[in-house]
């Protein structure tokens, strides 16, 4: 059976920590940046732990990382 081959465009949106845990950056954080509040700008900025219901799937998406 082949290699499994990292998806491009998963490996682009999710990062896998030390301990294992996959991280996402939250979404809708592109457009009309300046009429957002500053406080919600700033949450834009940090990353979240993937829900356990996807995390099986974006796992097997990023085969050749994790």
């Amino acid at each position: 059976m082949p290699k499994l081959k990292t998806h491009k465009g998963a490996a682009a949106r999710f990062r896998v920590t030390g301990g294992g845990k996959i991280m996402r950056m939250y979404g809708s954080r592109n457009n009309f940046r300046r009429k957002k509040r500053t406080a919600v700008n700033a949450l834009y900025s940090r990353t979240v732990e993937v829900a356990p219901s996807h995390t099986k799937i974006v796992r097997r998406l990023l085969a050749g990382q994790s």
